[in-house]
């Protein structure tokens, strides 16, 4: 299935609590259980003003309907085309 990486532009992102952190993510988990299980959250990376989120999905329009349902923007998806780390180079 494909991955995709996410763009959300949030301003003050990297100021969200732990709190506010945690309401997000209870409103993703709670939109991914109603939407099955072909689209699932890897992860995310909250930086100043953006959120990067990694999701596999069937396509992009799962994602961008995740998106919708939770109320987050999605300002830019991504598919994966290959994943590259150290051991890339051995």
């Amino acid at each position: 299935m494909p991955k995709y990486v996410i763009e959300r532009e949030i301003p003050g992102a990297g100021q969200l609590t732990a709190d506010q952190l945690k309401s997000i993510s209870q409103t993703s988990c709670g939109v991914l259980r109603n939407m099955g299980p072909q689209i699932q959250w890897q992860q995310s990376y909250v930086t100043g003003d953006k959120i990067f989120c990694v999701y596999i999905a069937p396509d992009e329009e799962a994602v961008r309907e995740h998106a919708r349902q939770g109320g987050f923007p999605a300002n830019a998806v991504h598919q994966v085309a290959t994943v590259i780390d150290p051991t890339t180079a051995e």
